[in-house]
Order: structure tokens, then C-alpha cells, then sequence
């Protein structure tokens, strides 16, 4: 079984649904048109991260980000919330939120700390990044192999010496700007996926709509549905867990088919 993070971009300046969702009532909407999807987690960010993102403060994110969590954990929806913020991850727990995604793989000690102390349901997604500054940078060295298996060993001690063991944790190797500044490095890190599952914790894969798939087909970001979904059943046959899109319906149908086709006699 493969599941699916559905996301939700509260935010001016996302890639390539920035302003679209900022409305509440647009981004609910939106939301539920995903859990529709079969998406089984909404996934929802109030701070964009590419590389020319602003900075939103810890306040507007959880003014942006509370009535949703509340209003769809009052429709049973399991929801996580991307953001590296300690004070916006404790704030969205208060709200109910099941899942935080830290871009910055909660190597701050705040961050860490929130995660030691929330309800022992709560999971946490763990993502590479070769910058520190809570954003994808353009101009970053590639990274390899063995940067991401030191960062996932790292984090799985670091979770581990919380109490917090790799059934609540789930890795995210981080794609596009965050691995490097062209798609090899994204291209490398789907080739030997399979490689990264022997740390025992689940991994997610989130290729929807980036910068490396832009790059192998000349397509806007609105345009790459079709190389989206081609990177996701790679991911899916290679080891994901978890994709994390902004088509779930695409996700979903695509997987049902391939998993069709392997049952068949």
C-alpha cells in the first residue's frame, strides 16, 4: 500500500499554486476536493520554500494555517503541516494536526524538542535539504548518495533519543533545488530509491510539479502532470511509502492500474 499526502499551499508565492488557496474557504474547498481524490493525509503550508519565496512570520502562518487544521480534523481528515517553525508545529498540534514536515528535517533543537513532546500518535516527516535556510537554494552542490545516508542515520539517532522510534518517522529525500541545482542529483536519488529502505523508516517522495522535471521536459510547472506522474510510479515501485502530490486523482488511478497489472494471471 502506497499513501498519499495531498497538498495544500497556503501562500502567496509557491511555485506553481502560489495565491491560488490563501482564501480559506478556497484552500477547504480544495482540500476536500483531494480527500475526494483518496488522498489520505492533506498536507497543508502556509510558507512557501523555492529558492525566491518570502519570509512569512511564525503568527501570519498559524493565522493562515488554524481554521483549516480545525476545520478539517472536524471532518475526521488526518492533516499534517509543513513548516520548520517550533512555534507554528506546537500551535497546529493543539489544533489536532497528525503529521508535522520539516523541510529542515527538525535539525533544530526546538523543532526536536516539539517532536520529543507531542501525543504519541503524531508522525513526522524528516526531509533532506542541502540548505539550512528553510528553503531550496539554486546554487548548491549536488548532493550524493552519502549525504543522504549520513542525514537519514543522523535523524533516526537524533528521533530515537527522543523516544520517538522509525514507525513515527518518515524520511523524505528532498527533490529539485533541494538536492542540487540541475536534475541529476533528483535523477540519482530515484535510481537507487530502493537503497534509502533499509534505514526501517518509511520514505516519502515528493516530485510533484519541480524544478528537475521542468528541466528534462521543457514544460511550466502547471504543465508537468504527465512527467509528475511518471517520477511518482517510479517512486512507488521503487520503495516510496508515501508520494506527495498536488494530483492525487492521477496518483491514484495510475497506481491502481499498475497494481492491476502486476495481480494479473
Amino acid at each position: 500500500m502506497v499513501g498519499t499526502f495531498g497538498i495544500v499551499n497556503v501562500t502567496r508565492d509557491s511555485f506553481s499554486d502560489g495565491g491560488c488557496y490563501l482564501d480559506p474557504a478556497r484552500a477547504l474547498e480544495r482540500a476536500r476536493e483531494l480527500r475526494g481524490q483518496g488522498a489520505d493525509v492533506i498536507d497543508l503550508g502556509a510558507e512557501s520554500t523555492h529558492p525566491d519565496a518570502e519570509d512569512v512570520p511564525a503568527g501570519e502562518e498559524i493565522r493562515r494555517l488554524a481554521p483549516l487544521v480545525r476545520a478539517l480534523r472536524a471532518e475526521g481528515a488526518d492533516v499534517s503541516v509543513d513548516t520548520r517553525k517550533p512555534e507554528v508545529m506546537r500551535a497546529v498540534l493543539d489544533l489536532g494536526a497528525g503529521w508535522i514536515n520539516d523541510v529542515n528535517g527538525f535539525r533544530g533543537e526546538q523543532a526536536l524538542a516539539v517532536a520529543a513532546a507531542a501525543p504519541a500518535h503524531v508522525r513526522f516527516v524528516a526531509m533532506f535539504s542541502r540548505s539550512r535556510a528553510g528553503r531550496a537554494e539554486r546554487a548548491v552542490a549536488a548532493a550524493g548518495g552519502d549525504d543522504l545516508r549520513a542525514f537519514f542515520a543522523e535523524r533516526i539517532a537524533a528521533f530515537a533519543a527522543c523516544g520517538i522510534g522509525g514507525e513515527r518517522l518518515v524520511l523524505d529525500p528532498g527533490m529539485g533545488f533541494f538536492l542540487g541545482s540541475t536534475a541529476a542529483a533528483s535523477l540519482s536519488v530515484l535510481k537507487h530509491l530502493g537503497a534509502l529502505r533499509a534505514f526501517g523508516a518509511g520514505l516519502m517522495v515528493s516530485a510533484s510539479r519541480k524544478s528537475f522535471l521542468g528541466e528534462l521536459t521543457g514544460r511550466p510547472a502547471l504543465a508537468r502532470g504527465p512527467a509528475t506522474l511518471a517520477a511518482e510510479l517510479w517512486a512507488a515501485r521503487h520503495g516510496a511509502a508515501w508520494i506527495r502530490t498536488h494530483d492525487v486523482a492521477a496518483f491514484r488511478d495510475a497506481w491502481a492500474v499498475e497494481c492491476a497489472i502486476e495481480a494479473a494471471r
